[in-house]
């Protein structure tokens, strides 16, 4: 299944925030979406999930979802949005439960993502006793359980420590090495960017056009935080942002 932004633009009264973007989302391909505080890849993203509309434009379908698949379209947050009254597995089991399957069934869905993201002795905990990182790893877990065609991870890492971040870019890439998932993934963090992007969409500031689409074509196996051949991709990524950057945040403190 492909998911396609085809010329969005959108305004809020007569302030437009971003102007005619189109980019598609390929099976098995992670879309990264950098760009200056302000620029709307947040609401982007809300427009690519079907939570808001765009004033001009569409978000176009293709294909069939991935067999199984019980919400083609899922969502991974930054607040990692966990019920603190559920436990691990609990918080996993929501998603499955206005759907037609047996008991057994979800069970066994809830103990397969929860071993692919290594939180199997986890099941039994609550939220309040695990770390920051185990909980994003839950809302990751979740977002699978659906068998999602495509992920919209809207700067899922930004609310953790550098180590734990860099340990969860490492599942993550370890994830998509076992079963490829789609994924569109807003972050304003270049080194994640080049490190999970197989593209990497590069936004103006206000109103959010394309400046750059960069592609990276080492597999992202090869892509470790030592990685010298990504330091020039990453370079030209923040050369291609920084004057952008700074006119975004004068606007910012000066209204």
């Amino acid at each position: 299944m492909q998911l396609s932004a085809e010329g969005i633009t959108h305004r809020y009264g007569t302030t437009e925030v971003m102007a005619d973007i189109t980019f598609a989302i390929g099976e098995g391909e992670i879309v990264a979406v950098i760009g200056p505080s302000g620029c709307g890849k947040s609401t982007l993203l809300r427009f690519l999930g079907g939570l808001e509309r765009p004033s001009e434009g569409a978000v176009m379908i293709e294909g069939a979802p991935p067999p199984g698949s019980l919400n083609p379209i899922t969502y991974v947050f930054q607040d990692f949005a966990l019920l603190p009254w559920r436990t691990v597995e609990g918080n996993v089991r929501l998603v499955l439960e206005d759907h037609a399957m047996s008991r057994a069934e979800r069970a066994a869905i809830v103990a397969d993502v929860l071993a692919r993201t290594k939180l199997s002795d986890f099941a039994k905990a609550w939220p309040r006793q695990i770390s920051g990182g185990m909980k994003q790893r839950v809302a990751i877990a979740r977002a699978l359980a659906v068998r999602p065609a495509v992920m919209l991870m809207d700067e899922p890492l930004s609310a953790l420590d550098s180590q734990t971040r860099e340990l969860l870019l490492a599942d993550l890439v370890e994830l998509h090495g076992r079963e490829r998932f789609s994924a569109c993934y807003v972050t304003h963090n270049l080194a994640e960017a080049v490190r999970l992007g197989h593209r990497i969409v590069v936004l103006s500031r206000r109103p959010g056009r394309i400046r750059k689409v960069v592609r990276i074509d080492m597999p992202l196996a090869e892509r470790d935080g030592r990685a010298v051949e990504l330091e020039p991709v990453q370079r030209r990524l923040w050369e291609l942002m920084r004057d952008e950057a700074r006119e975004a945040d004068r606007e910012l403190v000066h209204g």
